[in-house]
């Protein structure tokens, strides 16, 4: 399997597992193969309704404040079948 068919599959999967959320956004993070278990590490952020703060003010407009908030999920995928493996949370720590 090259890098973008990892990709490809990682995000696809995505896509069809929070389809019912309605995510936005959806961009590859990084991505990383680790030999000794033969598996690709793909990790993909992106964005849910509730990631959008507003305030009052924005609300009436229509508008948000700054961007949204991301989320990001790592997507291990088995490399030798494509098989999806696991879809964890990606912590990317707090801004100070």
């Amino acid at each position: 399997m090259t890098v973008k068919e990892a990709v490809k599959v990682a995000i696809g999967y995505v896509l069809e597992l929070f389809d019912q959320e309605k995510i936005t956004n959806v961009g590859l993070e990084e991505v990383d193969f680790e030999e000794s278990s033969g598996c690709w590490h793909v990790t993909v952020g992106f964005s849910r309704a509730w990631d959008y703060e507003k305030n009052a003010f924005a609300a009436l407009g229509g508008t948000t404040l700054g961007g949204p908030r991301r989320t990001y999920k790592t997507v291990t995928i088995q490399d030798r079948d494509g098989s999806v493996l696991s879809v964890k949370n990606r912590d990317v720590g707090v801004p100070a």
